[in-house]
């Protein structure tokens, strides 16, 4: 019995195989490589890799691309008392 979502059989006609894209609210877009995309000035930026991170925040350094910015930041240490040496 198939699943309710599976999408049946790939097509082999010489259509390109559909990219999986996974939506995470907390964080990056994530898509299945190799990846192009046309930026707001019609530049394009490309990724070869496995799998992509699409930065959705915008806080990215690395924008398109995700560099974790979107993470909340916290020490692991309190600073020092004191600071000078």
């Amino acid at each position: 019995m198939p699943r309710t979502s599976d999408p049946g059989p790939c097509p082999t006609d010489g259509v390109k195989p559909a990219r999986r894209v996974s939506v995470d609210p907390q964080g990056p877009v994530l898509i299945e490589g190799p990846v192009e995309i046309v930026r707001d000035d019609g530049t394009i930026a490309r990724s070869d890799r496995f799998t992509v991170a699409i930065c959705t925040c915008r806080r990215s350094r690395t924008y398109p691309w995700c560099d974790t910015s979107h993470r909340p930041r916290e020490r692991t240490a309190p600073p020092p008392d004191d600071r000078n040496p």
